[in-house]
This record gives structure tokens, C-alpha cells and sequence, in this order.
């Protein structure tokens, strides 16, 4: 009750409605946009923290990612040249035996460099000194101790797998001395007693790295670096000043980090430091931020909000004050109508009735709604079936960019594969289709002629899987005549094809049947597929277990266009068995008398 008195005092104050609102909708959103903003600047810092972290994490796996793809590359490479009989002729036969063996190993050299700049050399060594560098005119180092090179090490003790190295000054090749990164792999002797003393290496260039980790931006600030298993740098932006010390950087930390992020803590100093480590190569990838860069994207954020903060309370009070004018014009107009009619002057309504504001004239006026039931329920019906009509031409609507996309995918695969007297076919086929589907505007359309869209689209698809798929269309000449409402067979034909035949490995037989069933026309798409489950027979008509990658709309739009014009008691209804098919009904009335709407 005290509650209910203070309520009374406080409306009290306010002479109109119009106040009231725009007292209360003022406070609600000053208070609304304060809490907001504070929340904002205070989650602003952690926010971009995460987003950042979140955004560098993605960046090092992908560059992770692409650095074992390249590498995965090489390994083939190397793995096709160093098992070849060609690499055993040449180290293992005398010199009168190799000439051959020689020739062809460097037309593979010749083949590989001219193809790839970003590999500096490759070649194969013998420990003996017998080497086939590049072109076979290079000369090997006569100051070269092959045995005493951390990759040839490397590459003896991997055993029938290749081994990298960090990045490092090559100086096989005589008068070169260039930074690389050496992929390399034993060569054992399969026709003697099976030793590895040779050795296939390939020396990548160090831009060749550089340009894999330079492809994507972190901050302006930030960098990427690579460390090998041991800590050694594989490649830094700032290498050469690591190695004359003029810079330094927290190698131990993120090889001893246990997580896939490293903070130093030293305020707006510090640095974050977020990892991927690759089970291929065993290399670390880190990205490096500044926390002063984040802080001040920060700053930034928190002066925007506190802007915007500032011009919607601005624009929210002034639009305030317009909707208050607008709701409670309104209700004025009708407090004084309402007590027209109150007083049976239907026609006029000019009977003033006393009130101190707009609710106390609604108070005394409610009954007098009984008397516009009626004039409001003719009007809902209206609504409704504006609102019908309106939800079949959007369900329409959403099924021709999806055809066309599929189709338009199946020439691009045809032209891909140089069909080009096939392209030239489907297209014509798929203009004559789309010619069919836009030359009527209106939303039914005779059943022969739904049937030769069908028609247009298996000749199309049948094109597309050859002998995968078999066509017969039945539908008796009785029915061709009646009307039905666009696009029904086209999306079950579509969703038979890519979910019923696309997975049979034998051929498949699609079956388009249509006859008279006593009131009723039916419409029958059978397939000879793989079927379906119970359970997804069940929700077959449920929205949210359409894909919309493979048959876009499909059945669910069918069905809810069917029932939306003939009635829920017409539509489609399906059959199937797992391993044995699949058969899809569409009944509707032979009568178009029997349908809910008519054009």
C-alpha cells in the first residue's frame, strides 16, 4: 500500500503522459549507457587482449601450417631423388657406368632449379669426395669437410628420414658462401654392404623462409621468428643484429614456455609471445607483441566509447522526446474518441469527457472496445493473409540463386576439365531452363511445364555424372493441364540426386511419375539410392536440419510452400529404406477450387 501511494505521488507530479515517458525513458537510458560504458572501459583492456592473442594464435598455426607443406614438399623431393637407382649408379658404379645414371640425375637437377627459385642448391656427396651439384658444373669446396657439416651429421643419423637444419652459411659449392637452410638424406649403398656414406641434400633459400612468415601483418610492432628443437634461430627479422649482440631476445623463455602464450611483465615494455611448435620439423613458430602497442589500441577504444557513449545519450533523449510526442498524440485523439463512442455518437464522437490525463480517459473509455472486435478482426484477417502471400514469394524467391549456383558450378567443373563442346551444351540448356523458369510471372504454372523444368535440370545433371545417373519421366497427359505452384519438383529432384544417387556406386535410375488419384493429382520423384534412416526420415521437414551447402531450402521450403497455398492436409510425404531408395510424394487437389489461394 505505501508503495502504491508513493506511485500515485510520483505520476502525480507529471500533468501528462507525455512526461512521464519522457522523465522515465531519459533516466533508463542515461543510467543504460553509463553502465554500458563503464563495463566497456573496463573490459576494453581484456578484450583486446584476447582478440589479439586469439588473432596472433591463428597466424603462427597457419604459418606453422604452410612451413610443414613447404617442407613436406622438399621431403618429397628429396625422398624421389635419393631412393632412385640413378643416385646408385652414379656413387656406387665405376665411372664408366655412371655416364647415364649422370645424365639423367641432372636433367632432374635442371628440371627442380628451373622450377624453383627459392632452392639455392641441391645435389648428392659422397664421403669419398664424388659429388653432382646443380648443373654438374659446379665444383665442390676443396676445403669441405663433409663429414665434419652438422646437416650431413644430421642426415647419417636420421636413417631413411631427411633431416633439417637451422639456418646456416653453405659453403659447398666452391667461391659460394650464402645463408640456407639444408634439407638433406642419407643414400645407403643397396648393392654393397648397405653403409650410408652418401648423402642428398638441398639448400633452401633463406628468403624462401623469410617470405612464409612476411605474409602476414601483426601489429606494427610485431614479428614472427623461427627457433629449431635446440633454441637455434632458424629465422629472425632481425637476424644479423642478433649475432653481432646489438639485440636480444627471450630464446630460453620460449622454449621452456608450457603454454601457447609467454608474457614478460614489464608494463608497457613487455612483450607477449604466442607459439606453435610443429611435430613435423620440430621448430618453434613465435609471434611477438608489444604490450604498449595493445595498450594503446586500447586507449584509443576507450575514447571511442566514451564518445559514443556521449552521442547516444544526445541522439537517445532526443529521440526520446519525438516517440513520447508520437505515442501520445495518438492516445489523446483516442481518449476523446473513445469518449465519443462511449456516449453512442459513432459518427461524430465530439463528446468531451473530463480527465486529468490520458490514462484516466483510456480508464474510462476500455469498454467501449467491445463495439471494434469485429472491425478489428476483419482487419487482422487481412493482415494475415497479406502476410501469407508475402511468405510464399520470399520462400519462392530463395530457390533460384540456389539452382542456379549448382548449375553454374557444374559448367565451371566442365570448363575446368576442357569440355568445351559439353559447356557449350549445358549452357545452352541451362539458358533454355532459365527462359522457361522467369517467362511467367505468375506463381502457378501447369504441371507440363513444371515437368519440362524437371526435365531441363536432369538433362543437366545427367550431363554433369554421365553414367552415374538414368532419367524417366512418366506423368500422364490428364494432368498436364492443371496448375500447380512453381518450383516444387525441381528441389526433390535436386535432393534425390545429391543425397540419395551421388553416394550409389552403381548407376542410378530417378523415376518422375504423375497421374490422377481420385480428387487428388499426384507427383511421385523415386530414386534407386541409398535411402535414409529413421531418424533422418523423421526430421526431414525440420528447418534447422537443412543444409544449405548442398540442397539449399530443399524439402523444408517445398513443404512449407505447398501447405502455405493448398492446406496442411496437401504436401509432400516420403518413403524410404536404407540401401533400397527413396520415393517423394507431392499430392495436391485436381480442383485449384480446393486451394487456399487462387491467381
Amino acid at each position: 500500500m505505501k508503495k502504491e501511494g508513493f506511485s500515485g505521488r510520483l505520476l502525480g507530479r507529471f500533468k501528462s503522459i507525455q512526461s512521464a515517458i519522457f522523465t522515465v525513458v531519459s533516466i533508463l537510458v542515461l543510467s543504460a549507457v553509463a553502465i554500458v560504458t563503464v563495463v566497456s572501459l573496463n573490459y576494453t583492456r581484456s578484450s583486446i587482449y584476447e582478440n589479439s592473442v586469439e588473432y596472433t594464435r591463428a597466424i603462427v598455426r597457419q604459418m606453422n601450417q604452410n612451413i610443414d607443406s613447404y617442407i613436406d614438399y622438399m621431403d618429397n623431393i628429396s625422398s624421389l631423388i635419393a631412393t632412385g637407382d640413378d643416385v646408385q649408379y652414379y656413387l656406387y658404379e665405376t665411372e664408366e657406368n655412371t655416364g647415364d645414371a649422370r645424365k639423367r640425375l641432372l636433367t632432374q637437377f635442371s628440371t627442380i632449379l628451373k622450377g624453383r627459385e627459392d632452392i639455392r642448391n641441391l645435389g648428392i656427396l659422397r664421403i669419398d669426395g664424388r659429388a653432382l651439384i646443380n648443373e654438374g658444373e659446379q665444383e665442390v669446396n676443396p676445403d669441405l669437410d663433409i663429414a665434419g657439416q652438422e646437416w650431413y651429421r644430421e642426415a647419417m643419423e636420421s636413417r631413411d628420414s631427411s633431416a633439417l637444419s637451422s639456418s646456416h652459411v653453405q659453403h659447398v659449392v666452391k667461391g659460394e658462401r650464402p645463408w640456407v637452410i639444408t634439407l638433406s638424406r642419407d643414400i645407403r649403398n643397396r648393392t654393397g654392404s648397405g653403409d650410408s656414406d652418401g648423402v642428398f641434400f638441398i639448400d633452401l633459400n633463406y628468403s624462401a623462409i623469410s617470405s612464409l612468415c612476411d605474409q602476414n601483418s601483426i601489429g606494427e610492432k610485431g614479428y614472427v621468428f623461427i627457433l629449431d628443437e635446440e633454441g637455434n634461430i632458424v629465422y629472425h627479422p632481425q637476424q644479423q643484429q642478433l649475432y653481432n649482440e646489438l639485440q636480444t631476445e627471450n630464446i630460453d623463455m620460449v622454449m621452456n614456455a608450457e603454454s601457447d602464450t609467454v608474457i614478460t611483465d614489464n608494463g608497457d615494455q613487455g612483450k607477449i609471445y604466442t607459439l606453435s611448435r610443429s611435430e613435423k620439423t620440430g621448430w618453434t613458430v613465435a609471434a611477438c607483441m608489444n604490450v604498449g602497442e595493445l595498450l594503446k589500441n586500447t586507449r584509443k577504444a576507450q575514447s571511442i566509447y566514451v564518445l559514443t557513449a556521449v552521442a547516444l545519450v544526445v541522439v537517445a533523449l532526443w529521440i526520446s522526446s519525438i516517440i513520447t510526442r508520437m505515442i501520445t498524440s495518438p492516445l489523446q485523439k483516442l481518449r476523446d474518441s473513445m469518449a465519443k463512442v462511449q456516449e453512442g455518437d459513432f459518427e461524430t464522437a465530439d463528446v468531451e469527457v473530463p480527465s486529468e490525463n490520458e490514462i484516466g480517459s483510456l480508464t474510462k473509455s476500455f469498454n467501449v472496445m467491445t463495439h471494434r472486435i469485429e472491425e478489428l478482426m476483419e482487419q487482422n484477417v487481412h493482415e494475415q493473409e497479406e502476410k501469407r502471400k508475402s511468405e510464399l514469394k520470399a520462400l519462392q524467391s530463395q530457390i533460384n540463386p540456389h539452382f542456379l549456383y549448382n548449375t553454374l558450378d557444374s559448367i565451371i567443373w566442365m570448363a575446368e576439365g576442357k569440355k568445351h563442346e559439353e559447356v557449350v551444351l549445358m549452357t545452352a540448356s541451362l539458358a533454355r531452363l532459365l527462359r522457361q523458369s522467369i517467362s511467367n510471372e505468375d506463381e502457378l504454372v501447369p504441371i507440363g511445364q513444371e515437368v519440362e523444368y524437371a526435365r531441363s535440370y536432369l538433362t543437366i545433371q545427367k550431363m554433369r555424372y554421365k553414367d552415374k545417373l538414368e532419367f524417366q519421366i512418366d506423368v500422364e497427359p490428364s494432368i498436364t493441364g492443371i496448375k500447380i505452384i512453381k518450383l516444387v519438383l525441381q528441389p526433390l529432384i535436386e535432393n534425390a540426386i545429391y543425397h540419395g544417387l551421388k553416394y550409389k556406386e552403381s548407376k542410378g535410375l530417378l523415376l518422375v511419375n504423375g497421374y490422377e488419384d481420385g480428387e487428388n493429382v499426384i507427383l511421385e520423384v523415386k530414386d534407386n539410392g541409398v535411402g535414409m534412416d529413421e531418424e533422418t526420415l523423421e526430421h526431414i521437414f525440420e528447418r534447422h536440419k537443412v543444409n544449405y551447402q548442398s540442397n539449399g531450402v530443399g524439402v523444408y521450403n517445398v513443404q512449407k510452400r505447398l501447405q502455405l497455398y493448398y492446406g496442411n492436409s496437401y504436401g509432400i510425404t516420403y518413403k524410404s529404406k536404407q540401401g533400397t531408395g527413396t520415393k517423394a510424394t507431392i499430392t495436391i487437389p485436381k480442383s485449384q477450387e480446393d486451394g487456399h489461394e487462387k491467381n
